[in-house]
């Protein structure tokens, strides 16, 4: 009974009536749905904003199925501002003083009275420290939720400003969160709580953080739902968060029951009896001296991946023009090296080559503009994989791209950061990369001469061979006096660490006619087969 006089009919916020409570002009109210009332005692923001809020009223909350022995565990209670319905949590100091409140309004909006600086995490001023486990949410509700579903037993809190700020949350309160064997982290099931639990178990001591996978958004979800037992099992059955990079053998059946990724065939059919094929997420490294053919040879590769196998690749050539590099692709095509001085093509020839090429739109390029800074290039490679959707990358050459680092230690300490770079680059982006490289002259006779190729003579440092899966020597004798001799290039695969098995792995004849290189055979005296690791 009252002689307050009715005002309006709004929303209840416990229910979810859109029209079921009553407001009266002493600042009560009454819901005809779910019978929830609130006292007449009227709080200003303006009251309040130097201050706390001293009274309230403790009742059961339906719209979120949590009970009044929750919220008076908790200290969570409901009164009104500015004759608004409002729900009130108190955040304590690490002397168990209130000094400070998160105040919900209607829609989602929150204003904070007194100084949150000094505060701890939600409802820490409820438990002990030290402990079996502790159970840390992103929200006040989430943590009275999940409290409730372990009969208010098992050591609940929440960090106060969300997502965004859990980490430095969970720092100002390290002494009280590692004092327990076991913290679990239930945040929300989106981007920004996945990413906000990763960041916290990172802080925690190894072997700690556990995070908990919920079918639905959040433990208040999960208890409006009615599904209290998933979530207390949520609790239970959360896996341990290792740092980045840190797998356990026994989640890898997935991995080692794949079949073998046997790649995409080179278009060399004995290169592929020692190499299996071209794999993404490795890195091939091509070698060779002076005018030996390595920019032909990539080519050759570029054009068997994104012509033969339709596979998307990004042809990134240092030491010529994008059209240089585009026409390429078309003198493949047409059997004719038109990318050369003096050889021609109709414009028939040439729109049928583009067409069959370039214009099946699997092969972007990088126009560089004379920007061969390392960080920048790898920039665009990025974009070409990520962006672009290749899955294959062809970089000519390392010697270019090492001549854009400003390194005081020489040459070898410049080849050791990019390789570094280039490496990391592939694990990052699943891509496989083709990788120029030049070789140092070996004394005496010189690879254009025939000389064999070796790790050894990799130019400027080991780390081109070390953080190589693959690499490939090229040899030819350009002052042979047989003519097939002299164009023809041997292709020594140097190391292997998908097989181990080294050696010839083909013997490509070059045609001036056609520009193009085609296996022949090659015999060679002494045996090539072996491993050679690193």
């Amino acid at each position: 009974m009252t002689d307050a006089n009715f005002q309006a009919h709004e929303a209840c916020e416990d229910c979810g009536s859109s029209d079921a409570k009553a407001v009266y002009d002493d600042g009560h109210t009454y819901c005809f749905s779910c019978q929830s009332y609130t006292s007449g005692d009227k709080v200003t923001k303006k009251k309040i904003k130097n201050g706390l809020i001293s009274q309230g009223d403790y009742r059961d909350l339906p719209a979120r199925n949590l009970k009044e022995e929750t919220l008076r565990k908790f200290g969570y209670f409901t009164t009104n501002v500015d004759g608004t319905p409002a729900q009130v949590a108190p955040y304590y100091d690490k002397d168990n003083k209130v000094v400070a409140q998160k105040v919900r309004l209607p829609g989602k909006e929150f204003f904070v009275t007194g100084d949150l600086k000094n505060a701890t995490l939600f409802g820490q001023n409820l438990w002990r420290k030290g402990g079996k486990r502790l159970v840390i949410t992103e929200g006040e509700i989430d943590a009275m939720s999940m409290c409730q579903a372990m009969n208010l037993s098992w050591p609940v809190v929440s960090v106060p400003n969300g997502a965004t700020g859990a980490a430095k949350a969970i720092r100002n309160s390290i002494e009280f969160v590692e004092s327990y064997d076991e913290v679990v982290i239930m945040f929300d099931n989106d981007e920004p709580g996945q990413k906000a639990a990763m960041e916290v178990s990172a802080i925690l001591t190894p072997g700690k953080a556990k995070v908990a996978v919920l079918p639905l958004k959040d433990p208040n979800e999960m208890l409006v739902a009615n599904r209290i037992k998933e979530l207390v099992n949520a609790a239970w059955e959360a896996q341990e968060k290792r740092p980045d990079g840190i797998v356990n053998g026994s989640d890898l059946w997935d991995a080692v029951s794949k079949p073998v990724d046997v790649g995409i065939p080179y278009p060399w059919t004995d290169l592929n009896k020692l190499t299996f094929g071209l794999r993404t997420h490795e890195l091939i490294t091509i070698a060779a001296g002076s005018g030996i053919g390595k920019s032909a040879v990539s080519a050759e590769l570029a054009y068997h991946l994104a012509i033969t196998h339709q596979e998307k690749v990004g042809y990134v050539a240092l030491e010529e023009s994008v059209g240089r590099s585009a026409t390429r692709f078309m003198s493949i095509n047409l059997d004719k090296p038109i990318h050369l001085p003096g050889i021609t093509a109709t414009d028939k020839e040439k729109r049928k080559a583009f067409d069959e090429t370039l214009g099946k739109g699997n092969i972007f390029f990088f126009d560089h503009f004379g920007s061969l800074e390392p960080e920048n290039l790898l920039s665009k490679m990025r974009y070409l994989v990520k962006g672009c959707g290749c899955k294959w990358v062809v970089l000519d050459h390392l010697s270019i791209v090492v001549s854009g680092l400003d390194v005081a230690d020489g040459e070898r300490r410049a080849i050791d950061e990019i390789m570094t770079m280039l490496r990391s680059f592939v694990q990052e982006t699943g891509c496989g990369m083709i990788l120029v490289s030049h070789l140092r002259r070996p004394e005496g006779r010189g690879h254009e001469e025939g000389a064999k190729t070796s790790l050894a003579q990799l130019r400027g440092s080991a780390a081109i061979g070390q953080l190589s899966d693959i690499v490939i020597g090229l040899e030819r004798n350009q002052q042979a006096s047989d003519p097939t001799a002299r164009n023809t290039t041997v292709v020594r695969v140097l190391k292997n660490r998908i097989s181990g098995l080294t050696g010839i792995g083909a013997a490509l004849l070059y045609s001036s006619e056609t520009g193009r290189l085609t296996e022949t055979e090659y015999f060679e005296e002494e045996s090539d087969s072996g491993s050679e690791d690193f």
